[in-house]
């Protein structure tokens, strides 16, 4: 089933991430390494993180071919100095265009395709960032949440 697009004013959450420039279509291979390094840098501040998910934020570049900058964080509770790669960094605020998906990880184009086609159709353009909010993890796929926005212009 189609995931359903609504429009959503949004506020900033704050991560505690590390970013990449990454090529489109290649985040599976950097995601990872990115994100152990913010949980080790999590495990040694105590209360920084409480129920905090995981939030990747995706700034497309001017130029198609570019590669995308990439913030792959942790929702933190409060503001903390740099620590090597990991700094804080907060996801865009304003009107954004929001699908739900509900399954596995790899389905998530269809979320982001949804809210492409509602933006044709709509005639509403979007802007140059999204971002992903992972739901609590599950060990059966098909119960994985997954918030997929885009800012619109």
């Amino acid at each position: 089933m189609r995931p359903h697009v609504q429009i959503e004013v949004v506020s900033p959450r704050l991560l505690a991430a590390v970013s990449r420039e990454v090529a489109v279509g290649r985040v599976r291979d950097v995601w990872r390494p990115a994100l152990d390094q913010v949980w080790a840098f999590l495990r040694t501040q105590l209360g920084l993180r409480t129920d905090g998910h995981n939030i990747f934020v995706y700034h497309l570049p001017a130029n198609d071919g570019d590669p995308i900058h990439a913030d792959f964080g942790v929702e933190v509770t409060g503001e903390f100095a740099r620590c090597g790669e990991v700094r804080p960094v907060r996801t865009p605020s304003g009107e954004a265009a929001v699908a739900r998906h509900v399954g596995p990880y790899d389905d998530l184009a269809e979320a982001h395709s949804a809210i492409h086609e509602w933006s044709r159709k709509s005639g509403r353009a979007l802007g140059r960032t999204s971002w992903e909010i992972y739901g609590d993890w599950n060990d059966d796929p098909t119960k994985l949440e997954t918030l997929v926005m885009y800012l619109l212009c």
